[in-house]
């Protein structure tokens, strides 16, 4: 039978905190670098129209939402429950199984006390 193991699947731990925290940092400096030229297109682009609001809105709000998405951990996935009858299932060999009419091997084991040895005693 093959031994089990209870170490955790890679798959279902949780992004290293170093990782977590350099993902949101990129994140932020992506989100300012959009806020920048957003800022720099409502200042530059002429003539001046309805899409200069938009950009100076995006240049106004982006700050905020870089801010939040920065703070905002990422959420822990925990691996589904594995049922443990599907498991003992898959593990059973195919070799196995038993005719429905023979007799099961019961194997009986009687312990005895050591005999003692007379050099012992003395």
């Amino acid at each position: 039978m093959k031994p089990q193991s209870h170490a955790a699947p890679v798959t279902s731990l949780p992004q290293a905190p170093q990782d977590e925290a350099t993902a949101r940092v990129r994140r932020y400096w992506i989100t300012m670098g959009i806020r920048m030229a957003c800022f720099a297109l409502t200042v530059l682009v002429t003539p001046y129209g309805w899409y200069t609001w938009v950009f100076a809105a995006a240049a106004a709000v982006l700050p905020y939402i870089a801010v939040v998405f920065a703070n905002a951990v990422s959420p822990t996935s925990t691996a589904p429950a594995e049922s443990p009858v599907q498991e003992i299932a898959s593990a059973a060999p195919a070799s196995a199984t038993v005719a429905p009419d023979a007799e099961p091997t019961v194997i009986t084991i009687r312990e005895r006390p050591a005999p003692s040895d007379p050099a012992e005693d003395t």
